[in-house]
């Protein structure tokens, strides 16, 4: 009974098991793939507070916090769900975030001070994935400032209260930052920082006659090539900007970079003007023409060649002021300035930006300096190179002097070309001319005389090599003579010393000889003499002298000589021993004389 209670109740307990486990797994089940996000929305909760949007968990409404990627549960009864993709900042940008839930701003806020507050946030999203839910924020994907190589950064804080007039934004105020942001990519919030990228080094200021002033910047000319997509995004704001600037300041003279290209094309074309030639062989200006500085009074770098590439801008102001004798003098000239990194945001505060400081400090100087120092010349001193050279160096001094109080740098001011009256140009060619036929007549008869002199120089130099080469023979024979007779010498005194020797050699063999000879005599004088003594004793040993005979017989003896003694009769003792024999040995000759 109990078995089957049992079994009729665990049935339905199964059953409702595998119901409530199938809504759970097909109905309750979300699964959020890679690179998506869920955004959930409560059916059933608290009533959200006045002006919220996004809810909190156990509120009703959208939640805050979306769901991330993998398997998530959730009662399809009480919630609503969607999927959405993920902020992704690719990289190389950033991502500007603007809260639509929050505090309110304080008046006069532009960004949020913090994450709790509506608004745009005063940080930026770098590089990566972010889960913010699109109900409560939105995404501004922006391009990174990547400032190229040969630029900077000028930083103006776009937030807090004005800085002090003519002094630097401090932390939290407003203006003109002191420190500069070098090349390489920076992570800004445009709303919250202000980056004008401007070049540093060296640019020109190009002045040509009527046709107006070009301003090249080199920093852009060499570094555009290399740019990558960030850089160009970058320079491409700053040409925006200053087409902005040229456009509102149509006053000041300013025109845009193509009326600039055509101006500085202009010049090309009138740095190839027609000049004539005087028999010397320096250029002289024809009348109607601009005078055109030799090349021996300038260097060929002083005027730079054409590359359009390299404007940035132009203006409609041209050099021109009356001489001290009432002319009207025209100038072409190119200035050299440059902008250091540690005076650019003291620059840009003061003045602003490139086409601003050239409008404002550089071309108002050049002008009123070239007019103030050229009105103390007279009109010929500028076609004569030194007092062209003169103006010049005053000219550069002063503006090296100036523009250097405002931190700007003057490398170099050249006056390229010289625009004159040809009423008054007329006469000084003429002059110039006759002056220079002149020289050209002393020339050729110094030129004559010092021909005449390098002849008879000439005649003199081949009969001092004559003379030379007999004095060389002369002394080549002597040479000869000498070393011959020096060898003769030399071989009859060898000689002579050879015979010497030879003779020496003689007299000592025959010493030697001579004595080897006496040596040898007394030797055997000495030998025989003694065996001569020993005979004697040995003879005076015996008292008979017939002894001493007998035993030198003995000696001379053969020593194989022997005595046999044998018995004739029969029977007796000698008998028997037959064959028997008595020798005697003989004993050598010297130990006989001995004994």
């Amino acid at each position: 009974m109990n078995n089957k209670l049992i079994a009729l109740i665990s049935i339905p307990v199964a059953v409702l098991a595998v119901v409530a486990f199938g809504f759970v797994w097909f109905c309750c089940r979300v699964y959020v793939p890679e690179g998506m996000m869920a955004i959930v929305t409560a059916k059933t909760g608290d009533e959200l507070p006045p002006g919220a949007i996004l809810a909190e968990p156990g509120q009703k409404g959208v939640q805050r916090e979306p769901l991330a990627e993998g398997r998530h549960f959730l009662n399809p009864i009480n919630n609503d769900w969607r999927l959405v993709p993920i902020v992704t900042i690719p990289a190389g940008s950033i991502g500007l975030v603007t809260s639509k839930t929050g505090k309110e701003l304080a008046s006069g806020e532009i960004l949020a001070p913090d994450r709790d507050s509506k608004g745009v946030w005063k940080d930026v999203l770098g590089p990566g994935s972010y889960r913010l839910n699109p109900e409560g924020y939105t995404v501004n994907v922006l391009t990174a400032i990547n400032i190229p190589i040969g630029y900077v950064g000028v930083v103006t804080s776009q937030t807090g209260k004005p800085a002090a007039s003519g002094l630097f934004a401090g932390p939290g105020e407003k203006g003109v930052m002191e420190k500069v942001l070098q090349p390489g990519l920076y992570y800004v919030n445009p709303r919250a920082y202000q980056v004008d990228v401007v070049e540093i080094g060296m640019n020109q200021v190009s002045i040509v006659g009527k046709s107006g002033t070009v301003v090249l910047t080199k920093a852009q000319s060499q570094s555009a090539n290399g740019l990558d997509e960030l850089q160009r995004q970058t320079l491409a704001k700053q040409v925006q900007k200053r087409a902005e600037y040229v456009t509102n300041n149509a006053d000041l003279g300013i025109v845009d970079e193509q009326s600039a290209r055509n101006n500085f094309s202009s010049f090309g074309s009138l740095s190839r003007a027609p000049v004539a030639r005087n028999p010397r062989g320096s250029k002289t200006a024809v009348a109607g023409t601009r005078y055109l500085a030799t090349e021996e009074d300038e260097p060929r770098s002083a005027v730079p060649a054409q590359q359009p590439d390299s404007v940035a801008f132009g203006m409609n102001q041209f050099v021109q002021f009356p001489s001290s004798d009432g002319f009207a003098i025209m100038l072409d000239m190119t200035v050299e300035f440059e902008l250091m990194p540690e005076s650019i945001s003291r620059i840009y505060m003061l003045y602003g930006d490139l086409p601003a400081v050239v409008s404002k400090i550089i071309m108002p100087q050049i002008l009123s300096i070239s007019r103030m120092k050229g009105s103390d010349y007279k009109a010929r001193e500028f076609i004569d190179g030194e007092g062209r050279q003169k103006f010049q160096t005053e000219m550069t001094e002063e503006l090296v002097r100036v523009l250097g109080e405002k931190s700007i740098i003057v490398r170099n001011a050249i006056v390229r070309h010289v625009e004159v009256p040809a009423e008054i140009l007329e006469p000084i060619q003429a002059a110039a001319i006759a002056k220079e036929r002149d020289l050209t007549n002393q020339t050729q008869q110094e030129t004559e005389k010092r021909r005449a002199e390098l002849n008879t120089e000439m005649a003199k130099v081949e009969q001092l090599e004559k003379e030379t080469v007999q004095e060389t023979q002369k002394m080549k024979a002597t040479i000869e003579a000498e070393t011959l007779k020096t060898i003769a010498t030399i071989n009859a005194e060898t000689k002579l010393a050879a015979a010497k020797i030879d003779l020496e050699c003689a007299k000592i063999q025959a010493k030697i000889t001579e004595t080897r000879g006496s040596a040898e005599v007394q030797a055997k004088f000495a030998v025989e003499n003694e065996e001569a003594l020993g005979i004697k004793r040995r003879a005076s040993a015996f008292k008979d002298p017939s002894l001493w005979a007998d035993l030198t017989l003995a000696d001379s003896l053969n020593p194989k000589l022997g005595i046999r003694v044998l018995h004739s009769g029969e029977g007796t003792l000698w008998t028997d021993v037959k064959g028997a024999t008595l020798a005697i040995p003989a004993q050598p000759a010297k130990e006989s004389a001995k004994q």
